[in-house]
């Protein structure tokens, strides 16, 4: 194994996965979902310019290719499994989440049985995008736990008559509750669809890797 600085970009964002997770247990929320925002972007940045680094500076290695896919699905798993706490076990949220929980692990265990001929389920473009689609639904949900808690703490020990008088603008909104709520909607809604997409995009590679796979899970004639 080379200390390659694409090789050091991934051995990072393997260990910002369970970061991401760690955020809300020493941190309390809105500073945990800015902490967890905030260090799975620069995570997700740094899949991008690894691979890019390493097809430029011709230092691309059997460590990274290896490594690479585990920690990209170690990110989107732990982060999905605190979105889905923190929603509450949406049901819009939770399952999306399962096809792409369930997939990762289906994808996992092919590759593993398929050992020296797993190169048929080498990356493809389409799995580049459900990764994409992945992480961006993912930070834009952490975005929309951002809003919704810098909302609850502007109408802590407040009235509820006084919050629906203010949302309504029957009172000033000097605290710009209507602009956190509706960020925080429109943040969720679009989060919620991107992920959606993420789904049907996971469901899709999944499927695509089990045709090529079958071949080589039929017995043989005995």
């Amino acid at each position: 194994m080379r200390w390659t600085i694409p090789n050091i970009l991934t051995v990072l964002r393997l260990f910002a996965a369970p970061g991401v997770a760690i955020m809300f247990l020493f941190f309390a929320r809105p500073w945990a979902d800015w902490f967890a925002l905030i260090l799975f972007i620069v995570a997700a940045v740094t899949d991008w310019f690894d691979g890019y680094i390493a097809r430029e500076w011709n230092q691309e290695s059997r460590f990274g290719a290896m490594l690479d896919p585990i920690a990209d699905k170690a990110m989107v798993v732990i982060a999905l499994l605190v979105i889905t706490g923190f929603s509450g076990m949406n049901p819009w949220i939770l399952l999306p989440a399962t096809v792409i929980l369930f997939r990762e692990v289906f994808v996992s265990g092919l590759r593993e049985f398929l050992g020296a001929t797993s190169s048929t389920l080498a990356v493809t473009r389409l799995a580049k995008w459900k990764t994409t689609a992945q992480m961006v639904s993912i930070a834009v949900l952490f975005s929309a736990g951002v809003f919704e808690h810098h909302f609850a703490e502007r109408v802590h020990g407040m009235d509820v008559a006084l919050v629906k008088a203010i949302l309504s603008g029957e009172v000033a909104d000097d605290l710009n509750l209507a602009q956190l709520l509706w960020a925080e909607q429109i943040t969720f809604l679009v989060g919620t669809i991107l992920l959606w997409v993420a789904a049907l995009l996971t469901a899709m590679t999944g499927w695509d890797y089990f045709t090529k796979a079958r071949p080589y899970l039929k017995d043989r004639p005995s």
